[in-house]
């Protein structure tokens, strides 16, 4: 046993246990309400299966839109497998949480940021800033038509613009050097 605890390592490991909770309810329910995601993820992970047009058109890292269509969803352990439209082409996708590095929805706005650093794993975790409209109730000021150009996609600007109300809290910050 180590004489400290790892407590990027438990993080990282409970934020990708609470997404493929997410993602379970979903393939078992739907989505329900207003709920939508977007998810990034690195495209050169070796577990990562795509087509080669995809990959060549996202050869770092793509971001997919779980929204109105999708199909096939299925959460395993290890990650999750989704079918999305890109132009009317219907592509299965295998996606391993360890290649996560964001998980928004922005209905709730909710998101996770994960980076890695210099080999180490994903240990960067973003969460959202309730304001006083999430509070009370009211919707929020960003439309989910802002954020999206299609459906069960790809939309390199999303992830970006999501991201722009959210707090970022950073666990190297509490390392010791």
């Amino acid at each position: 046993m180590s004489d400290t605890i790892d407590y990027g390592k438990k993080m990282h490991h409970a934020m990708r246990g609470l997404i493929a909770g997410v993602l379970q309810d979903v393939a078992d329910h739907g989505l329900p309400g207003e709920h939508h995601f977007f998810i990034t993820f690195d495209t050169r992970h070796p577990d990562v299966d795509m087509a080669d047009w995809l990959f060549d058109r996202y050869p770092d890292e793509m971001t997919i839109v779980v929204q109105h269509w999708y199909d096939a969803l299925f959460v395993t352990e290890d990650g999750f497998s989704i079918t999305l439209n890109f132009g009317d082409n219907p592509e299965p996708l295998k996606i391993p949480f360890d290649s996560l590095r964001t998980f928004v929805d922005p209905s709730v706005e909710f998101g996770l940021r994960f980076e890695s650093h210099d080999g180490d794993e994903h240990e960067v975790v973003e969460l959202p800033d309730f304001d006083e409209d999430r509070q009370s109730g009211r919707a929020p000021e960003t439309k989910a038509s802002e954020l999206a150009s299609h459906d069960g996609g790809s939309d390199e600007g999303a992830e970006k613009k999501a991201d722009k109300k959210a707090d970022v809290v950073s666990l190297d910050s509490f390392r010791k050097s």
